[in-house]
């Protein structure tokens, strides 16, 4: 009887929260990176994630904190070594279409991910899964083929979105979730339109419509959040924040996070397949400088480590700038006279080109002349990123363990400077099979200083993220874009 009236408690609850009427239209912008390869499938390269956060959930999600909270998995435990894992499911949810949430959807997007020939940028994250199964309708087990104690929190990855079992050829069309919003019309290179779920499991939304609109530009998304033709704006700079400041038609968040902005070396091509020239190519950088002169001071600098500065894996390191030193690398590796480099960026990231001429003089001093191409905005993670010698490149914050995979792993899919490193990869493995914290956190550190010493990327700065809101917006959480609770936002 206790337990009956606790759930009929909480339903009350549920319904008072949710009395209000969805009302209004949030509005945001995509920055067509994937031009119209863009799609819903949440694990395919061209996913809109501005969208699918919004109509799909995972089975684990950051909380407010960024510590892995429930979302579809009510509770989860492993066996004594972490090689098995069991996740109970939350009752009651149902896809957008109408159909039940169940194991069996668990098992099918799970398998999906993992299967090789889906090609999935999102397999490296749970690549050591041997086995997900149903041991009823409301219960996954999932075993791995190492000890992993950190496994809930490779589960919080933004692209590990549940999927309706079998839904996996129509969904980058449909977009079938579970969240807050469903699609009424997804239009990859124009407005998508999102309407409100009356049957999400946290309550309907605060708003009956939200439109995400393709907007290639940094500048033409600042001008249209300026023109009142959306509503948020997550990428401003500081030079942008100052427009902002001052008017009551707007409100600046400033969040610290772990998202960083840099420039990737190919390794596996001349001269930076010469360890001795990346190192000199990143030893030229005074990271300092560029987070004052990229980022208005907003930024934490990076020793070309990509784990945030709040992971509880995050080495510390020091990362001086040292131009005799690269200078007398670059002579040591051939080039007496210095070395001349293109470096591609593009302004769907606004700081990208202030980034590159900013380095462009602090390199000089070292003999490294560098030439800024400026690339086009549609199509440039195609046709530019891991194609060209030397691009800008930004990532937004992962795990320490997943970030160390994705990014560097030697077999990783989006391993975008060719970065190949036995000894790497093997510190990897180790700590995965670790399960002392302490011991496992040394390993994670090893990793980061080997990085220090070997890797192809310049990492300066992770990214106090400047978001610009309309004064029409309350209720939107001061987080990370992926702990943001989309629901829960209103409109005047």
């Amino acid at each position: 009887m206790k337990k009956l009236i606790t759930m009929v408690s909480a339903a009350a609850l549920l319904a008072g929260l949710a009395s209000a009427e969805p009302s209004g239209t949030f509005r945001q912008a995509h920055e067509l990176g994937f031009g119209a390869q863009s799609s819903l499938d949440p694990i395919s390269k061209g996913r809109v994630f501005q969208i699918t956060e919004k109509i799909m959930s995972r089975l684990v999600r950051p909380g407010l904190d960024g510590k892995p909270e429930a979302d579809l998995a009510t509770s989860w435990e492993s066996n004594e070594d972490a090689t098995v894992w069991t996740f109970k499911l939350r009752d009651g949810v149902t896809f957008h279409d109408g159909s039940t949430f169940e194991a069996a959807d668990v098992v099918y997007s799970l398998n999906r991910v993992l299967d090789p020939e889906s090609d999935s940028p999102a397999r490296s994250a749970v690549k050591m899964i041997t086995e997900v199964k149903a041991l009823d309708e409301m219960t996954v087990q999932i075993t791995l083929d190492t000890p992993f104690a950190d496994m809930p929190l490779q589960l919080m990855d933004y692209r590990l979105r549940m999927l309706n079992e079998g839904s996996g050829d129509t969904i980058a069309t449909t977009g079938n979730g579970t969240g807050p919003f469903k699609v009424e019309t997804f239009d990859a290179e124009g407005t998508t339109v999102l309407v409100a779920n009356p049957d999400y499991w946290e309550g309907a939304p605060g708003v009956a419509r939200m439109e995400v609109i393709g907007i290639a530009d940094g500048q033409a998304r600042l001008q249209a959040l300026l023109g009142g033709q959306i509503d948020m704006e997550r990428g401003i700079t500081a030079q942008q924040q100052v427009m902002l400041q001052g008017s009551d038609k707007f409100y600046v968040q400033v969040i610290p996070t772990g998202n960083w902005r840099g420039l990737v070396f190919r390794t596996d091509v001349e001269p930076f397949s010469d360890i001795r020239v990346r190192q000199a190519v990143r030893m030229a950088a005074d990271r300092e400088e560029l987070v004052a002169l990229v980022l208005g001071g907003e930024g934490i600098v990076a020793c070309d480590t990509p784990v945030e500065p709040n992971d509880q894996y995050r080495a510390d390191l020091s990362c001086p700038q040292d131009i005799e030193k690269a200078k007398e690398l670059l002579a040591e590796a051939g080039y007496p006279d210095g070395i001349d480099i293109d470096v591609h960026v593009a302004t769907l990231e606004p700081t990208w080109p202030t980034l590159a001429v900013a380095y462009q003089e602090q390199a000089a001093a070292a003999g490294i002349r560098v030439n800024v191409v400026q690339a086009p905005t549609d199509g440039y993670w195609s046709e530019v990123w891991m194609k060209k010698d030397v691009a800008a490149t930004r990532w937004n914050e992962r795990p320490a363990d997943q970030a160390l995979h994705e990014i560097y792993l030697s077999n990783a899919k989006w391993n975008e400077s060719y970065y190949k490193d036995e000894e790497f990869d093997a510190l990897l493995a180790e700590a995965r099979r670790e399960l002392d914290f302490e011991k496992r956190k040394a390993i994670y550190v090893a990793a980061q200083e080997h990085l220090l010493e070997t890797s192809g990327t310049l990492i300066p700065y992770t990214v106090t993220r400047l978001v610009g809101v309309s004064s029409r917006v309350s209720n939107l959480d001061e987080v990370k874009n992926d702990a943001v609770r989309w629901h829960k936002i209103t409109v005047d």
